[in-house]
């Protein structure tokens, strides 16, 4: 049952998805058709499970599901995966390597393999103020609050002194 993302009470569930480049307009608007069609007919052994989505910055999907209602189960969540590895297909992007690093560079969002983020840390181009996208948030009120913040604030903090 597909409602608007920003309905869903702050402990929904949420899974982010960033992809290696960003969408198009065009994209963007085929994705929408799409997650629409899945999240409709997205269901746990036969009930609808309330979702919502958000896409970010041409570069983040950000599912929500309201668990209050119902549970993501494993075969649900596995119909999700199957879900975004058909949309990589069909984008020529990844969406699902969690070994990789967003931030931002101004207004422009870059990203880099994980060791290249470690080796720009070492260099100082990108300190403790860096703003990362912390894409280990696991409900919307951490997506609203812990999503966007300085690397100190998030596990990227690890790698920045």
């Amino acid at each position: 049952m597909l409602v608007d993302f920003n309905s869903l009470p702050e402990e929904s569930r949420v899974w982010i998805y960033q992809a290696n480049r960003s969408f198009t307009e065009q994209e963007i608007s085929e994705i929408q058709d799409k997650l629409n069609t899945f999240i409709e007919n997205w269901t746990a052994h036969g009930s609808d499970l309330q979702s919502g989505y958000t896409i970010k910055y041409k570069r983040f999907i950000i599912i929500a599901l309201n668990q209050n209602l119902n549970k993501a189960t494993g075969c649900s969540i596995d119909a999700s995966v199957h879900f975004m590895q058909q949309l990589e297909k069909d984008y020529n992007v990844d969406l699902m390597d969690k070994m990789n690093v967003s931030y931002k560079q101004g207004d422009y969002i870059a990203y880099k393999t994980l060791l290249d983020f470690k080796k720009m840390a070492k260099e100082k181009a990108v300190s403790k103020n860096t703003i990362v996208f912390n894409n280990m948030v696991t409900n919307i009120a951490e997506f609203n609050e812990n999503w966007e913040v300085p690397a100190s604030e998030s596990w990227h903090s690890r790698f920045v002194k």
